[in-house]
This record gives structure tokens, sequence and C-alpha cells, in this order.
């Protein structure tokens, strides 16, 4: 068995590629965004706030988790801003963006992902010794995920 090469695959499950070309032009929209503004100015563009919109939907992130994602993003690149949970919500909801109607309802052929994965158990109960006849530390689970869709199957 090649276990350089399964290594890799194990590290490659964890990579996560998001885009950050909201960050090209982002001082010149911000000055757009802001010119002739009565008010606050703005602090965050609307292609950023897209790109957090993008992030929640795809994660299912509350607000308040959004907000997290914000503050480590400007600890990153320090030219973004952190912002509040309510402000971002805010920002998203003044965009109206579709909710990606285009993900659901697809009539084409289906590609599922399939995971599974070992879930650990704290203080399981009887339930766990009677069903497998040991103190079990761990339930695999496995999971099924349409890959357009981001439904489970």
């Amino acid at each position: 068995m090649d276990w350089k090469r399964v290594d890799e695959r194990l590290i490659r499950r964890g990579e996560l590629l998001l885009s950050l070309d909201f960050l090209e032009g982002y001082d010149y929209e911000l000055s757009l965004l802001n010119d002739g503004k009565v008010g606050r100015s703005f602090k965050i563009t609307d292609r950023y706030i897209v790109f957090l919109a993008v992030v929640r939907y795809l994660f299912s992130m509350p607000y308040r988790q959004i907000e997290g994602f914000t503050r480590a993003l400007s600890g990153l690149i320090p030219k973004l801003p952190s912002a509040g949970y309510s402000w971002v919500r805010r920002r998203i909801l003044m965009l109206n963006l579709p909710l990606y109607e285009s993900l659901s309802g697809y009539d084409g052929p289906i590609v599922i992902a399939i995971d599974s994965s070992g879930v650990s158990v704290h203080r399981c109960g009887g339930w766990v010794e009677r069903t497998y006849g040991k103190k079990k530390r761990y339930i695999k689970i496995h999971f099924a995920v349409d890959v357009k869709t981001k439904r489970g199957v």
C-alpha cells in the first residue's frame, strides 16, 4: 500500500477552498458605497456581504457564528473589519439576495458524496450496552449528501 498517497488523500479531505475575489477592488467598492451616503459610512462592501451570505448558507451557520467568522477573517486579513451579527443580518437582508433557488429542484443526474464518521458518545446509558453488549465509546454514522443541493439523501 502506498502510504504517501493515503496520507495525501486524508489531508485533502480537510481542504476548504473559498474564493476571496471580493478583496480585489475592495477599497474602490467601499468608496463607491459611501459616496454621498448620509449617516455612518459602510465598512464592509456588498461583495463581502454576499461572500458571508454564501458561507452562512453552505455551512448552515447562525449569524452569531458569522460574527466569529468575520473576527477570524479580520485577524487574517487586517483590511477586513469584524462585524456584529445583527449588522451582518441587516446587510444580507438589504441586498435582497435570491435564496440560491438554482441549487434546488435539479432535474439531471444527482452526484452524491458519502462519508462516514465516528461520533464519540459520553454517558450513553444502558441502550448502547444492551445493543452492542459492551460500552462503546463512539458510534459510526454514515452521511449521504447531494453534491449540488447540499441536502441529505
